[in-house]
Formats: structure tokens, sequence, C-alpha cells
């Protein structure tokens, strides 16, 4: 239980700060979607080359940061998918409501998942493996994000909607939809949708 902890804290804990820099990087116009895109399409080359060959450096991070399963069927899939997900809100939103998407993904997705393993104790309604107080946590943190680039109310929207979402074990025949994808779709869709009614 506690390599499991200490590798699930390794994993939150990049995810973070992978989103923190995204959005430090394009608030500062060191990267736009184009390169967003450009990274999206080497992880997945990097990824199907991981799958028949250890690349140096690649290897050792897929250890650290990646699901045992995942490195063997889809290398590098949170992350890969964690890119899409911010692309697909740059893409769909105005640059505030993204950004906030964003956020929502680096902050509430993954403190919820941290806290509700490590504190949990209320099973969630939606879900077989969370808490939740883990979704509450999400919340608050989802919530501190966004409101970086919303007024409170866009931001505890944004926040709310994801984490509620993101409780949900959402599958495609058998497969579960990632949450790097729902969670930024959701907050962003949600503030979205507001403004324009």
């Amino acid at each position: 239980m506690e390599n499991l902890n200490s590798f699930e804290w390794n994993r939150q804990f990049f995810h973070i700060f992978l989103g923190i820099a995204i959005v430090a990087l394009l608030l500062y116009d060191f990267i736009d979607k184009k390169i967003i895109l450009i990274i999206i399409i080497t992880g997945i080359i990097i990824s199907y080359l991981s799958k028949k060959i250890n690349i140096p450096v690649i290897y050792n991070l897929l250890e650290i940061f990646e699901r045992k399963e995942d490195i063997k069927k889809f290398p590098g899939k949170g992350i890969i998918f964690y890119f899409i997900g911010a692309y697909a809100a740059l893409l769909l939103f105005p640059k505030d409501i993204a950004m906030a998407s964003i956020m929502v993904l680096a902050l509430g997705d993954s403190v919820s998942h941290l806290y509700g393993l490590h504190y949990g104790k209320i099973k969630h309604p939606f879900s077989k493996t969370k808490f939740l107080e883990g979704t509450i946590a999400g919340i608050i943190f989802g919530f501190i994000g966004a409101f970086v680039f919303l007024p409170w109310w866009d931001a505890l929207l944004a926040s709310f909607a994801a984490m509620i979402v993101e409780a949900v074990e959402i599958k495609i025949g058998t497969q579960q939809v990632e949450d790097n994808l729902i969670v930024p779709f959701v907050a962003g869709a949600a503030v979205w949708l507001v403004r324009i009614i």
C-alpha cells in the first residue's frame, strides 16, 4: 500500500505541475495551440515506439509516472490525453475559460484523487472507487485554480460541474473515458453555456 501511495503521490504531483506549467507557458506566449498539437503527435509516435522498444529516459519516466497496465497497452496514455484535454479546451473555448479549465484539471482532479485515496471514508454515490471527501476537496482546489482566470461564480461552476462528472465512471463500450478529457471539457462547457444563455 505504501508503494501504491508513493506512486500515486508522484503521479498526481506531476499532474499538478504539468497543468500549471502548461497554463504559465500559454499565459506568457511561450507555447500555443500549434505547439500543443505537435507535442500530442510526438507523444503518440513515442508511445507507439515505446511498445516496441525501451527508449532510454522515456522508459524510466514511464516506470515512475505510468500505471503498469498502461505501459504495456498505451505507454504515456495519461500525459497524451492530458495534452489532448488542454488542446480541446483551447480549441473550443475563449482563452480565459480554457485556462481555467486546465487549472481545474491540474488542481481539482489531482487533489480529488489524492484526498479521496488517503482520507476518504464516505463512498461516492456515483462511483465504486471514489470518495465524497475527494470530490469536495477537488471542487475547492479546482475553484481556486479557476478563480485565477474567472469571476468567482464562473470558477465555482466550472469546478463543481467538472468534479461531479469526474466522479462518474463514463464508459464507451468496455473502455473508461479519460478524466483528462472529461474534466477540462465539462469545466469549460459549463461556463461557456451559462455565458451564452
